[in-house]
Parts: structure tokens; sequence; C-alpha cells
């Protein structure tokens, strides 16, 4: 099961090595017209992930690649710990004093920890070894909890439109580069490969979609629970780096 992970990413040119963290970070920020036009597209991400909670909530949460901790603009906890390892994406950020534990992986969360519900937004479709994360989620939830999961529909016809008319045109303009290449580079999983991992690790997965169906929409949300913990033990047991 999953012998394609983990992946492997793409060998990125020089020159989007060159921009890359500059673009990532202002991507991230919604700092040019189609990344602000993205992000208010992508709210819907966030509020998915948070529908279970009130905006002032003491729910133990983890979130998986927090960035710029912008789903703190959604809810905040008493108990917020991240994983998110490029620092600098939330240097800065006016949110940083309502995270209790900064990780930089998921292997540095220690398994004495237990969360009430652990989150991820736009995240799951980057991570190279994604069956080791999400069975490593399974071990870290009390009884009853939560994983709440928003992703792009990668791999869909609507969605390469989208980000190709929108982002992909300022990109060109920008650099006079490609940005299906960057993409193929960043997004190593495909939408349906994330519901494949999900299903395989957890008894219950309801998905829903912004769109009229998960095959034509341009973001889903999955909430997971009752995790298999035999079959995250088993898988772990075997995993290979």
């Amino acid at each position: 099961m999953f012998d394609n992970y983990p992946k492997k990413r793409l060998k990125l040119p020089q020159k989007y090595k060159d921009i890359y963290e500059a673009h990532y970070k202002s991507n991230r920020e919604g700092q040019t017209v189609a990344s602000g036009l993205a992000q208010k597209m992508e709210s819907w991400l966030h509020k998915k992930v948070a529908r279970d909670v009130s905006f002032n909530h003491q729910k133990r949460t983890l979130e998986i690649g927090a960035g710029t901790l912008n789903q703190l603009k959604y809810e905040q906890s008493q108990h917020y710990d991240v994983i998110e390892p490029f620092t600098k994406l939330y240097k800065n950020s006016p949110y940083i004093d309502k995270v209790n534990d900064f990780f930089e992986d998921i292997d540095d969360v220690p398994f004495t920890k237990r969360y009430d519900r652990i989150t991820s937004v736009a995240t799951f479709e980057h991570i190279t070894d994604l069956p080791k994360v999400v069975a490593k989620t399974c071990l870290l939830m009390v009884d009853g909890g939560c994983l709440r999961t928003s992703i792009p529909n990668e791999g869909t016809f609507l969605w390469k439109f989208a980000y190709n008319m929108t982002t992909g045109i300022e990109f060109r303009l920008k650099y006079g580069l490609v940005y299906n290449l960057l993409m193929r580079y960043e997004h190593v999983n495909t939408a349906n490969e994330i519901e494949d991992v999900l299903s395989y690790f957890f008894k219950i997965n309801k998905c829903s979609s912004f769109g009229l169906n998960k095959n034509f929409a341009l973001y889903r949300f999955y909430e997971s629970r009752e995790p298999n913990i035999e079959r995250a033990k088993k898988y772990l047991s075997e995993y290979k780096s």
C-alpha cells in the first residue's frame, strides 16, 4: 500500500529557485492582485476547518502546515500548537503569541501530547510522505478526536484552469516563467490521492466541496473520525524514508 511514497519532487530550475522564497511568502500573504483574490476564495477552506468550534475555544488543537498562522484569524484556542518548517512565514505574524508550541515536523511532536482536533489548510497536497503524517495523526488524537483537512482540488480540470487564468498569468508577466512547473513542484499529491490516504487510516470520512461536486470544484474539505490505530501503527513500523 502506498508504494509510491515518499514521493520525490521534480528538480526546480535555477530561475525558479532564485525567486521561490520571495514568491512563496508573497503568495501566502496575498500581496498581489491574484493572490489576494485567491485568499478571499480560500477563506472557505479556513471557515470549514473552524466550523466545529466557536472563535474562542478550549479544544486542544494541532495545525499541520500553519504557514503565516492565518487560521488564527478564524479561531483561537488556549491550547494551539502548530507544525511549520518554513519559520520565516510566521516570524512576524500578529498571531504568534496565540500559539503554545511550534514544531518543524510531525516527528517532533511527542506522543505524550494528545489533541481533540488536528487541522490542516491547503497543506496535504504538498507533503511527500503524506501516509506517514496521516498515520501519526491517528496516534496523537484523544478518543473521539477529529482530523479536519481542507485542500485545493488538485488533479481536476477546474482547479488547473482556475490557477492558470489567475496566478499563472500574473506569474508569467512578473517573472517570465511558467507557473504550471512551480505547481507541479509544490503539489505532489492530487485531491483523490489525499482522499485515498484519509480513507485508509480513518473509518469515517465526510467530504464537502466548493463547487458542484468533488470532481468539479475548486476546493474540498474532509472531516475524518475513528482512526484505525492498528493500521496506523503497522504502517509506521514498516515505514522507510
